[in-house]
């Protein structure tokens, strides 16, 4: 399969939780976005909530008008999110999981059991032009399920491989891996275009972005914290080389 670039889309919900911990306006997102914009970030992704607990809907109209690189909106799929996506009518579009009480997305939606449900959500999204993808665990069942429902893209929940790295739990942490890379392949056969996220570092980059199916890596939380130390720009380089060093070594 070509080994073409892979995208880097930069999450910048965490910008808003700092805003968020004391009120006012800064850290600006947007200003983290266009920062990420021009360290050479070929997306922004924000994650609008339906408590609003960082990325606010003001951040998300701000980002519509001032990027001009894509911005994937992450979003539950509820009515009142899909009312504000069809009004701003972002590049892209991110149906994930959400529940309250969870800190970030702990796992992939449940799309096997939900497809009627989420074929009719989605239409309209796909009408306006919005590029819809969906967060699934790398599960052979749900892959089949997202293709099923006319979802021309998922994106392959990583946190688990990511979280047995940190842990030291090696075995799960290759077991985790060769999953990603099975169901990376699977879906691709099955015409769909091929994304992952959730949890991924410097350390845990290198083999996902090797992966030749996939064609976009979605990275937020731990950029947003290595920014504090070496800051935004730096950091997005860093990762940007480790994902070309990635691509261009297999």
């Amino acid at each position: 399969m070509s080994m073409g670039k892979l995208r880097l889309g930069v999450n910048i919900d965490h910008v808003a939780t700092v805003r968020n911990a004391r009120g006012g306006g800064t850290p600006d997102p947007l200003r983290a976005a266009l920062l990420a914009e021009a360290a050479g970030a070929d997306g922004i992704t924000a994650h609008l909530r339906e408590d609003r607990r960082h990325i606010t809907d003001p951040d998300i109209k701000a980002l519509a008008e001032g990027l001009t690189v894509p911005l994937n909106f992450e979003m539950a799929a509820t009515n009142e999110m899909k009312t504000i996506a069809l009004h701003h009518t972002p590049n892209a579009v991110c149906i994930v999981p959400e529940k309250r009480e969870e800190r970030t997305t702990e796992g992939g939606l449940e799309v096997a059991r939900e497809e009627n449900k989420l074929a009719h959500f989605i239409a309209p999204l796909r009408d306006a032009g919005c590029r819809v993808s969906i967060f699934i665990a790398a599960d052979r069942l749900q892959i089949k399920a997202a293709a099923r429902i006319g979802a021309p893209v998922i994106e392959l929940h990583t946190g688990a491989y990511c979280d047995a790295h940190a842990n030291g739990q090696l075995q799960q942490r290759n077991e985790e891996f060769e999953r990603l890379r099975d169901m990376a392949a699977f879906a691709a056969d099955l015409g769909l275009e091929v994304h992952a996220g959730h949890g991924l570092t410097f350390d845990t980059v290198k083999p996902i972005a090797a992966l030749p199916e996939i064609q976009e890596l979605n990275i937020g939380h731990f950029l947003i914290g290595e920014a504090i130390f070496s800051g935004l720009e730096n950091a997005i380089l860093r990762m940007r080389i480790l994902m070309d060093e990635a691509r261009a070594n297999h």
